[in-house]
């Protein structure tokens, strides 16, 4: 990755958490700490990784992407209007009666949303499903991406959905695991310990990286590694910190679920702003 690309990667990444706290802001409510956490993945998948196209969201032959933590669909959101799909101004109608951004993905009012998600556990189900289809109907180059919070994955049907994926050979999954450790009632290590999830994952069948889910290069080591594989799926193990980007926010549990006022808005978003033009003044 060339130093232009990761600065390209990093200011888009910006605007993707800016995009968090406007919408968050603007709903008082939603989930800005997840979505913060892995807001560096959104923006690869949806900037460098993934096959889509915003003017044909529904286009037969594109990559597929299931938000399985659903609540973290403010940071789906804000990658998806970065890359065109929908208006960036509509942002802060989270959560509004009136508005299509409802507080968890839905594939019929939002363009560029492939599976509706929200109870917990449910959306990996879905991505096993889309994959071995892509399989059925011989659609090789048809890849399919599904983004797991670590206190999510202390549901069974996720176990499920893996032992699935890994019987049926799904190259063309890839799982990834959002390891900030924090949960809405703690730190994941204290509500329902999962360690070691890597030694898991290869238990269950599949080929698994550990990366810093902040950092650029590694994350598309990461995907670059998924592409070589064969026979067996993947899963990408990102430790990241929960909050990232907004001071007060990082690993601060009291964040998973909760808005910024008016005051703590306009921190972050001066923040944000002062990180913006740090980036824009390497370009």
């Amino acid at each position: 990755m060339t130093k232009e690309e990761r600065l390209k990667l990093q200011i888009a990444a910006c605007k993707v958490r800016m995009g968090v706290i406007e919408s968050t802001h603007g709903a008082k409510a939603g989930h800005p700490g997840g979505s913060l956490s892995a807001a560096d993945m959104f923006t690869y998948l949806y900037n460098k990784e993934m096959r889509v196209d915003p003017t044909n969201p529904k286009w037969e032959d594109r990559d597929r992407f299931v938000l399985s933590k659903g609540h973290t669909a403010p940071g789906l959101y804000s990658a998806l209007a970065y890359r065109g799909f929908f208006p960036v101004a509509d942002l802060p109608t989270l959560r509004h009666i009136d508005s299509y951004l409802q507080g968890h993905p839905n594939m019929n009012t939002v363009p560029g949303v492939d599976m509706s998600t929200g109870s917990l556990g449910q959306g990996v189900s879905a991505a096993a499903g889309m994959a071995k289809a892509a399989k059925y109907l011989h659609k090789d180059d048809v890849r399919v991406y599904a983004l797991l919070g670590d206190g999510e994955i202390e549901e069974g049907e996720v176990w499920e959905a893996f032992l699935f994926a890994a019987k049926y050979k799904l190259d063309n999954l890839c799982v990834i695991i959002d390891l900030n450790g924090l949960q809405i009632d703690g730190p994941t290590s204290e509500v329902m310990p999962t360690d070691p999830v890597g030694a898991k994952m290869r238990d269950f069948g599949f080929r698994t990286v550990t990366i810093d889910g902040h950092n650029f290069a590694q994350i598309e080591d990461a995907f670059q590694y998924f592409h070589t594989q064969t026979g067996a799926p993947t899963a990408v193990l990102m430790n990241t910190t929960k909050g990232k980007g907004v001071s007060y926010m990082e690993n601060q549990v009291g964040w998973h679920g909760k808005a910024p006022n008016d005051e703590e808005y306009k921190i972050a978003m001066d923040e944000l702003n002062a990180q913006m033009a740090e980036l824009e003044a390497q370009v």
